[in-house]
């Protein structure tokens, strides 16, 4: 039964862009009930241990994973990889690849807000950031609505950071083709993030996910935080059509913050094969 157990397998820390620490992270999932979850920061695995070592204390079963940044028909798309192994030397030396950059891009975007009269933002962001190796446009985000230029992080994306807006840089991540290499590398599962979330066409998308199939893509986030309950009927009839296993996440970011809660996600339907059987 897909409602028996309370799995979330898609979660940020401050080794990426969330606000809790791993430690922090993994208690607070304790108290929410969350029975299995898995540590998912941003083309970064710095956190898996730390938090590992509290899901154990407190009875929690562990999943590896990682958010794997990539570029697809000129769109960032976002590839979960759960029940990776951390000393995979292709994972670990691919996500370096994938993270630099980064801080020349930030800057870049810094300078794209300074000529529109914003300015500053390049610095003001860095207080938000816990990994130096990892600055993200959701630590600009905080800052610019801390400074009041917009009332909420989805405003100042739309209006600021989102292409065509002068906070945008465009920047080459993986590519699918080795997104999913460095995940089965690392014997893990590939799932597609939070598609409700991707600015791509609906043609692109369908090409996405015949191209993740054909490479050996496991599975797709049927419900998630970052997309709302009719796109989860939308993307159970997606994991019907290709086989898809399915996942349920929170895309926790942190409180106050996120629309949901860790643990606090809608269940899946019934008839599908939560990806989670294959974690056990």
């Amino acid at each position: 039964m897909n409602d028996v157990l309370n799995a979330d397998l898609h979660c940020h820390s401050t080794v990426s862009d969330g606000l809790l620490p791993p430690v922090g992270l993994v208690r607070r999932a304790h108290a929410n009930g969350v029975q299995m979850m898995a540590l998912t920061d941003h083309d970064e695995l710095g956190g898996l241990a730390e938090a590992r070592a509290e899901a154990e204390s407190l009875g929690i079963r562990f999943v590896n994973g990682v958010e794997i940044s990539v570029s697809w028909q000129d769109q960032s798309v976002h590839i979960v990889g759960l029940g990776v192994d951390t000393a995979c030397s292709a994972l670990v030396e691919g996500l370096a690849g994938v993270r630099s950059g980064r801080d020349t891009r930030a800057r870049r975007m810094s300078d794209g807000l300074a000529a529109i009269g914003i300015r500053g933002v390049y610095e003001g962001a860095l207080k938000y950031v816990g990994n130096p190796a990892l600055i993200s446009r959701a630590h600009f985000a905080r800052y610019l609505v801390e400074i009041g230029i917009a009332r909420d992080m989805p405003t100042v994306f739309d209006h600021y950071l989102v292409r065509g807006k002068p906070g945008f840089v465009d920047h080459e991540w993986a590519s699918l083709e080795e997104a999913l290499g460095w995940i089965h590398a690392a014997g893990g599962i590939a799932v597609v993030a939070h598609p409700g979330r991707t600015r791509v066409s609906k043609s692109g998308m369908e090409s996405l996910f015949n191209r993740f199939r054909d490479l050996g893509g496991e599975a797709i986030e049927v419900v998630s935080g970052s997309q709302c309950g009719a796109e989860a009927l939308e993307f159970a009839r997606v994991a019907r059509r290709y086989g898809f296993l399915a996942s349920r996440a929170s895309d926790f970011h942190g409180p106050g913050e996120s629309v949901v809660d860790i643990g606090r996600a809608e269940r899946l339907p019934p008839d599908l094969k939560p990806v989670w059987e294959r974690l056990v």
